[in-house]
């Protein structure tokens, strides 16, 4: 069963597949799962692998799961296995607790171009907890170290496919930034990002809006991409831009927090 769990969970993470694992810790009393049963619950609440126990425990056990993969927090959560109405629903003469942690894959950060401004972002963005793909005809293995995919052979940028919750940085330094930008619009990503002086972004955006490209898209580009921070240097402009993207990640408002905390007394 565990060996099972363990292969399932190898699979949705080369996926990118979310999913919460729920873990017996605890039993008073009588319980037909025992301390340590496992079981994965996919995003709709279905119970693809293991066991933590049937009828309404696991059915509190499915609704924690998707509030955990909605917050992407974990909880402990106490199931009464006495009380018919309040608890489980199921008097087995006890009580269990279990530990639901919400497994997510980690955002995927598209980065398209080559330089030192994309070298930064990828090394910033790497030690932040995002996976990589470059894509550059110029990018290799060696300048690009943190990657988890340089590709190289692909000028349409027909290998760009991010998906929700993605994020996508374009700084192909204009050689790329129609055709790359044209195809991240063709997709939800949370995030998308051009690298570009305002003239030159509004000479893209313009170009997109002539050819029918909804407002409504448009308006979900960022450009020029980062915060303003007075960047000056590659590293400085690679900073502004992983800067909003933690932003935009977190839910953040970029204010200073020497304005927003409350003063020590």
């Amino acid at each position: 069963m565990i060996r099972n769990i363990l292969n399932l969970q190898l699979e949705l993470r080369e996926a990118r597949r979310p999913y919460a694992l729920a873990t017996v810790i605890e039993i008073l009393g009588s319980s037909s799962a025992k301390p340590s049963a496992k079981a994965l619950i996919d995003p709709s609440g279905k119970v693809v692998a293991g066991w933590v126990g049937g009828g309404c425990a696991q059915s509190m056990v499915s609704r924690t799961a998707l509030e955990c993969l909605d917050t992407g927090e974990p909880r402990v959560i106490e199931i009464d296995l006495n009380d018919e109405i309040f608890g489980a629903g199921m008097p087995c003469g006890g009580s269990m607790r279990v530990y639901v942690e919400p497994i997510l894959p980690k955002p995927l950060l598209w980065l398209m171009g080559h330089g030192r401004i994309v070298e930064s972002l990828c090394e910033f963005a790497h030690r932040l907890g995002f996976e990589v793909v470059v894509n550059d005809p110029q990018a290799t293995a060696e300048r690009f170290p943190a990657a988890l995919r340089v590709v190289s052979d692909d000028s349409r940028y027909q290998q760009l496919q991010p998906q929700a919750g993605d994020f996508v940085v374009i700084a192909t330094h204009h050689k790329g930034d129609y055709d790359s930008l044209t195809r991240a619009l063709q997709f939800e990503a949370l995030y998308i990002a051009l690298v570009a002086s305002r003239k030159r972004a509004k000479l893209v955006l313009e170009r997109l809006r002539q050819e029918g490209v909804p407002e409504t898209r448009l308006a979900r580009v960022r450009a020029p991409a980062g915060l303003d921070l007075g960047a000056k240097l590659p590293e400085e402009i690679a900073l502004s831009i992983v800067s909003e993207m933690v932003l935009v990640r977190r839910g953040g408002r970029g204010e200073p927090l020497s304005k927003t905390l409350p003063t020590a007394d």
